[in-house]
């Protein structure tokens, strides 16, 4: 007897203890979720973000007792005239309300200090600069104070407006912005998913097993990730992702499971129990999501390659995630499903019981839909081959026109108080828009060269216009140079006018790095220096992303080849896998330029256009739908090997599988689609360009490559799609064997005794 997989065994266990499968399950979910709240999440620091020279220079000025803070900046103008054109200020109320503000900051000890009033070119706007003591990461907790503040001053001076605005209140209002987001998405999604299923099953019962197996895995997960926080720590992104996910995934495993328990339970036709129909889907189903689960969770630790703690943070989320997933699926599943046949079951003796007519099960073939969608495949598979790798290679051309770039804050939702406060002081204080801070470390001694060469640097840079001088200080004023009590730590802060994005403040960071520095500071012996700010870092993990990229791309393509061929015993099916990822994620990420690399969309979507695509995107993508991807090949593939290991002809088999896999993996698809779409009608312009290229990846995958490309590349390379396993030709050869003794019986004539009736072999399923 063949020995059955792990996945059986387990299935076997959970179907004949369903209580103690039930129980084991909830007491791991409070578990997990207990020891998180225990442990609690151990946030990313600044240190943790830090890449390349930016993230040297923030280095230097920390470990010399210069630490970069966080500023706000309290406006004060007039109430009267509009918001672009403010009237003119009274200078009595607005020296009233200076004083009142500045006493309120700093009686605070989230302060570090308050600098003089600036006025605008104008005089129209007041700005008062107020520094936050501790850290850049730790602003969003500081600054709520601060904001409270500025709102009673307003109260206490009617007569002007009074509102406060800065790096600290726009992270928090994009943080308190994404939670409403996600609070959207999830009563979007929910709906839509419970539809889905419904129409799926027909059941309202069947419907919420789905989903509660998806909220509970996203619910141990989310105290998985509190306790793994503490090995990689936590950047504010790995919950998003646990949701994002976990929604989907646990979905759609559930979704393929119960898909196939109703295959057999029809195929048995009331002669198995539940607990058996239960143990034949594991050795079918069980399997596919476990080789589908460690396929993403595989491909999701391409992301740890990358050396960058925002993508650890999402590699970590995600593999929890679907780990988690796959155990629910495998584990309590099974005890669910014979809960509710054995409660089937018991309903239909009651029926026998008192004469009524019992409606057997029967499983739904998919309709002509289908048919005319596989139509092109069947009858000219080479010509629905080529026009389909056309159109996705055309899809996904302007992807080669793809330009990465930091959003930053100018890209930031309206919608958020301070982005709009942040847009008037743009107008009245044009040159706070970007900051650069350039870093020296040298010799004590070294210390008056070092500020006499930064004293020149600034001179060149302002004489430069791509770079902007505050209003507060004239041509011959004073550089903004800091330094540390050791004399060996100083830094100059430079300011310019252009967009985060644009590529004129990318074009003052080159002149600064590459033509004033060495020209400076650079001609003294033994300094070193570095450049951070916004646009710094922004330039800086962009390179830090290309640098990764082929390292990324080239394990994914290994791990797709790997995985594949591990799960069907075919090479030949690896290099179709990995080519049919390359042709998904190539596509979305076409459609995914073509949308938001332009401004054609930006009133459609409601988003403001970088120019490019927001940097950590694409390869958070290429990792994500390499791994979905695999979940629809597995779930496929498998079913068409399924077919060709029972003897039945490679053509035909394609065409079944495929068919019979159709509506689990339309189903799938339309719960995962909802899903990502919803991301779309999100603020923060990251999630938007996710859930797109997510949606579009998951549509083309089910309806393009599933549909068209694979059945057609599998029908045209025939057997030669299982090379090098002889396992299907095997039997095939079985079946053409089998076959052939039916149609022609051995001669001579047998003796009459062998003429006698023969009992009919027992159908057991294969899985028994």
């Amino acid at each position: 007897m063949r020995k059955r997989s792990v996945t059986v065994r387990v299935a076997r266990w959970s179907a004949l203890h369903p209580w103690r499968a039930v129980i084991g399950w909830l007491v791991f979910v409070v578990l997990c979720l207990g020891g998180g709240i225990a442990a609690g999440m151990n946030s990313a620091t600044s240190e943790d973000f830090r890449v390349g020279e930016a993230g040297r220079a923030e280095a230097l000025a920390t470990d010399g007792g210069i630490p970069l803070r966080s500023t706000e900046h309290v406006l004060i103008r007039a109430a009267s005239g509009s918001m672009s054109r403010p009237g003119p200020l009274d200078e009595a109320a607005a020296a009233t309300a200076v004083k009142d503000i500045t006493a309120r900051m700093k009686a605070l000890p989230e302060v570090a200090s308050v600098k003089a009033p600036v006025p605008s070119a104008d005089g129209r706007v007041l700005r008062i600069p107020v520094e936050l003591t501790g850290t850049e990461q730790d602003d969003q907790e500081r600054v709520p104070p601060l904001q409270d503040q500025t709102a009673a001053a307003a109260k206490a001076h009617p007569g002007l407006v009074i509102e406060e605005t800065g790096d600290a209140s726009v992270s928090k209002g994009v943080d308190d912005q994404r939670n409403k987001d996600l609070q959207f998405s999830e009563a979007i999604t929910l709906p839509i998913t419970l539809i889905t299923l419904a129409v799926v099953f027909g059941s309202v019962v069947m419907v919420g097993v789905p989903l509660l197996l998806a909220v509970t895995s996203i619910m141990a997960t989310m105290g998985l990730a509190m306790v793994a926080s503490h090995l990689l720590p936590d950047t504010g992104v790995g919950m998003s992702m646990i949701l994002l996910i976990g929604m989907a995934v646990g979905v759609d495993y559930t979704l393929f499971y119960l898909k196939r328990e109703r295959e057999e339970r029809a195929r048995a036709g009331g002669r198995l129990t539940s607990e058996a129909l239960v143990e034949a889907a594991a050795a079918t189903a069980g399997r596919a999501i476990v080789v589908s689960g460690l396929a993403v969770i595989v491909s999701t630790t391409a992301l740890f390659l990358a050396r960058d703690v925002i993508f650890d943070s999402l590699a970590t989320g995600t593999i929890l995630v679907v780990a988690v997933a796959v155990v629910s699926s495998v584990t309590v599943l099974p005890a669910l499903l014979v809960k509710l046949g054995r409660r089937t079951e018991r309903r239909t003796a009651k029926r026998v019981a008192r004469g009524k007519p019992v409606r057997t099960y029967g499983e739904k073939k998919p309709g002509r839909a289908w048919s005319l969608l596989l139509a092109p495949a069947r009858k000219r598979p080479a010509l629905t081959l080529g026009l389909s790798v056309l159109v996705m290679l055309g899809l996904a051309l302007p992807a080669l026109d793809m330009n990465l770039k930091n959003p930053a804050r100018d890209s930031f939702s309206r919608d958020i108080a301070a982005m709009q406060g942040y847009d008037r002081l743009l107008e009245a204080f044009p040159e706070q828009r970007v900051r650069h801070l350039v870093v020296v470390r040298a010799e004590a001694s070294q210390a008056d060269d070092v500020r006499a060469a930064l004293g020149e640097l600034d001179r060149k840079a302002y004489a430069d216009p791509l770079f902007m001088r505050p209003a507060d200080r004239d041509s011959s004023g004073t550089p903004l140079v800091r330094s540390s009590e050791d004399r060996r730590t100083t830094t100059l802060e430079l300011n310019v006018p252009h967009p985060t994005y644009s590529k004129k403040a990318e074009d003052s960071l080159d002149h600064l790095r590459h033509t004033y520095l060495p020209a400076t500071v650079g001609k003294l012996s033994g300094v070193e220096t570095a450049v951070t700010g916004e646009v710094p870092r922004g330039v800086d993990y962009v390179g830090h992303q290309n640098d990764k990229l082929p390292l990324v791309l080239g394990f994914l393509l290994l791990m797709t080849f790997v995985m594949t061929v591990f799960a069907f015993r075919s090479v030949v099916l690896g290099l179709l896998g990995v080519v049919l990822n390359l042709l998904s994620v190539g596509s979305a990420l076409g459609v995914l330029v073509l949308v938001f690399q332009g401004d054609w969309a930006e009133e459609l979507l409601s988003f403001i256009s970088l120019g490019g695509i927001s940097s950590r995107v694409p390869l958070f993508l290429f990792v994500i739908l390499f791994g979905l991807s695999m979940d629809y090949q597995v779930f496929v593939v498998s079913r068409i090997r399924e077919a060709a290991l029972n003897g039945v002809p490679t053509r035909r088999a394609v065409i079944d599988g495929i068919t019979s896999s159709a509506k689990v993996v339309t189903s799938a698809a339309i719960v995962m689609v909802t899903v990502f779409a919803s991301f779309v009608m999100l603020h923060i312009l990251e999630m938007k360009q996710m859930g797109l290229v997510l949606a579009v990846a998951v549509l083309l995958d089910a309806f393009v490559i599933r549909v068209m490309i694979l059945p057609a590349a599998l029908l045209l390379l025939g057997r030669a799609a299982w090379w090098p396993s002889g396992a299907i030709r095997r039997a095939e050869a079985r079946a053409a064997e089998a076959r052939a003794v039916q149609d022609h019986p051995a001669l001579p004539e047998p003796h009459p005794a062998s003429l006698e009736p023969r009992p009919a072999p027992s159908q057991t399923h294969p899985a028994h």
